[in-house]
C-alpha cells in the first residue's frame, strides 16, 4: 500500500461528518502500487477480510466495492461471482451481498478514525506526530498507513525487520512497534 484514508463516500450529501452522514457509506480508501499489488489481489484481501454473504443493517456500514473505470468494474464483478462459485469455498453457492458501486466523491474522516490502531500505541504515536506535524500529512503517509497495518497484526517479523530502519521512529518506538508485531505472532 502505499497510502490508506477513511472517510464517506455514495451518497449526494455534500462535505458529510460521522455525525452528519446522510446516505453515504464509511469506507476505506486505498492508494496502491500495481508493480508490487495488483487490484485482482487487492479483491482478494478484500473478500477475504469480511462475510460478503452478511446483509448489511444500514447503509453507513454496509460491505461495497467503490469502482472507478470499466476495467475495475468488470474485475469487481468477476472476483465477487468467482467466490461464491468456488466449490471449495466458505462462499460456495451462497448469496453475496457485497455490493459492486461506482465511485462518486470521497470525503475524508475527521482525524480522529484515520490511523486508529496508530493512535492507540502512544509512543509510536508520539514519534508520528513529531514527524508529521500537520494532520494531512500524517493522513496521507505511506509510513503511517505501513506502521498502522502492523499495529493492527496486518504484516509478518520479516517484513518488519526489512522496513523498520526506514519507518523514522525512535529506537523506543521500534521497541514498542517490535513488542506489537511480536504478539501476533
Amino acid at each position: 500500500m502505499v497510502r490508506t484514508r477513511v472517510g464517506y463516500t455514495g451518497g449526494k450529501k455534500v462535505n458529510p461528518t460521522y455525525y452528519s452522514l446522510g446516505n453515504h457509506t464509511e469506507t476505506l480508501q486505498i492508494d496502491y502500487d500495481p508493480t508490487v499489488i495488483t487490484y485482482d489481489e487487492l479483491l482478494a484481501i478484500f473478500w477475504n477480510s469480511h462475510n460478503p454473504t452478511r446483509g448489511s443493517w444500514s447503509q453507513q456500514y454496509k460491505a461495497a466495492v467503490f469502482v472507478h473505470n470499466d476495467r475495475q468494474l468488470r474485475q469487481a464483478e468477476r472476483s465477487k461471482t468467482a467466490i461464491s462459485e468456488e466449490k471449495t469455498g466458505r462462499f460456495f453457492n451462497r448469496k453475496i451481498h457485497t455490493e459492486i458501486i461506482p465511485a462518486s466523491t470521497f470525503y475524508l474522516a475527521e482525524n480522529y478514525h484515520h490511523k486508529y490502531l496508530l493512535q492507540h500505541s502512544p509512543r509510536i504515536w508520539a514519534d508520528i506526530l513529531e514527524i508529521y506535524r500537520r494532520p494531512a500529512d500524517w493522513i496521507n503517509s505511506t509510513a503511517a498507513a505501513r506502521l498502522n497495518g502492523y499495529v493492527g497484526g496486518y504484516s509478518t517479523l520479516a517484513k518488519l525487520e526489512e522496513e523498520i530502519d526506514s519507518l523514522g521512529l525512535s529506537s523506543a518506538a521500534q521497541a514498542d512497534l517490535w513488542k506489537t508485531v511480536r504478539r501476533f505472532g
